[in-house]
């Protein structure tokens, strides 16, 4: 289904010309009816158009359609696809055709979907909304967001995440939105759920050794933490493919929710904790020794003691205890040999 642009009509020009039809038909009828009164017979062929057109004159004001800025009508007539109409501006068009769009009344809480309108009231209560009874069939142009909920998926290690993303979209061909799916808006927030899964399964949470992110075959650093701006793009790109049949263009994929899942949210913690203890400690011990490494060293040189192996063992285990100590050293003071 390939999208063609519809020229209509100018709806001023058309307008002003089924009102004066409008205006003579009740002309002809007046003067039809005076004229039979006089027993002029002519009167009936006045009559008999004026009477059609004030029934009839009705239907052409059917086709004037108004157009917004970054809005547009699909038109089908009789079943068959005749054009779109993307221009603002008030048009008229063939008043038999009938406005397209599908997702009219879908609302997924994303932007363009929150309207402000204002109610309409009836002097009697309905069951059903004056919204669903017309629906708008206009269908928007202008950029839209797509906030879909957060969904548990589990990464490359198999542990259960919880992620978030925000996509920017909008429609560049409004054939295929109305006639290649059924339902443009339900069908892309069903694959952007799928190009969420088929993209987050391929990275870690965090970074794990022996993981290949990009498919080349060679372990790498990637992550779902670490490599958000990468990961947003592949669930872009991704999620292109699969609504290109829809004619959607997905301009942006940003990740905006992101943690373990409640189940093992505090393990995990308690995983990083640890981590980041051992990290520290290693860091420390290898301050301490090139500490005692240098101390040693310069009072060597500096010919300032001479150490026996076992008063530099010594030496150095209190070094590596005060240095590695999570408490301040308490200083004693070596005097001498005690006297018995």
């Amino acid at each position: 289904m390939q999208e063609k642009i519809l020229k209509g009509k100018s709806g001023f020009m058309c307008l002003f010309l089924f009102i004066f039809l409008y205006l003579l038909a009740v002309v002809l009828f007046i003067l039809g009816i005076v004229m039979l009164s006089s027993n002029n017979m002519f009167g009936l062929a006045l009559m008999i158009p004026g009477v059609f057109w004030l029934g009839a004159g009705i239907i052409p004001f059917a086709g004037l359609k108004i157009l917004g800025p970054q809005e547009a009508l699909v038109f089908t007539l009789f079943g068959k696809y005749i054009g779109t109409l993307k221009e603002e501006g008030f048009y008229f068009v063939n008043p038999f055709a009938t406005a397209v769009n599908p997702a009219a009344q879908t609302k997924l809480g994303q932007s363009a979907d929150v309207e402000n309108t204002a109610k309409v009231s009836l002097p009697i209560e309905y069951p059903v909304s004056w919204q669903s009874i017309f629906p708008k069939k206009k269908m928007s142009l202008k950029i839209m967001t797509l906030n879909n909920a957060k969904q548990k998926v589990n990464d490359a290690l198999g542990n259960p995440v919880e992620i978030g993303v925000a996509v920017t979209w909008r429609i560049v061909d409004t054939a295929k939105a109305a006639f290649n799916v059924d339902n443009y808006k339900e069908y892309l927030s069903l694959q952007c759920d799928a190009a969420v899964r088929n993209i987050t399964k391929i990275y870690p949470y965090d970074v794990a050794p022996n993981i290949d992110t990009t498919g080349d075959g060679v372990p790498d650093e990637g992550s779902l933490r670490g490599s958000s701006e990468i990961v947003a793009q592949r669930i872009r790109d991704d999620l292109q493919k699969r609504v290109e049949i829809a004619g959607i263009e997905i301009l942006e994929a940003r990740i905006t929710y992101l943690a373990y899942a409640t189940e093992i949210a505090s393990v995990m913690l308690q995983r990083q904790q640890a981590s980041a203890i051992v990290d520290a400690r290693t860091m420390i011990v290898e301050g301490a020794v090139g500490m005692v490494e240098m101390a040693l060293n310069k009072l060597a040189e500096k010919n300032i003691v001479e150490f026996d192996p076992k008063t530099k063992a010594a030496m150095v285990s209190n070094l590596l205890v005060v240095l590695c100590g999570n408490r301040d050293a308490q200083p004693v003071v070596n005097t001498g040999d005690s006297t018995q």
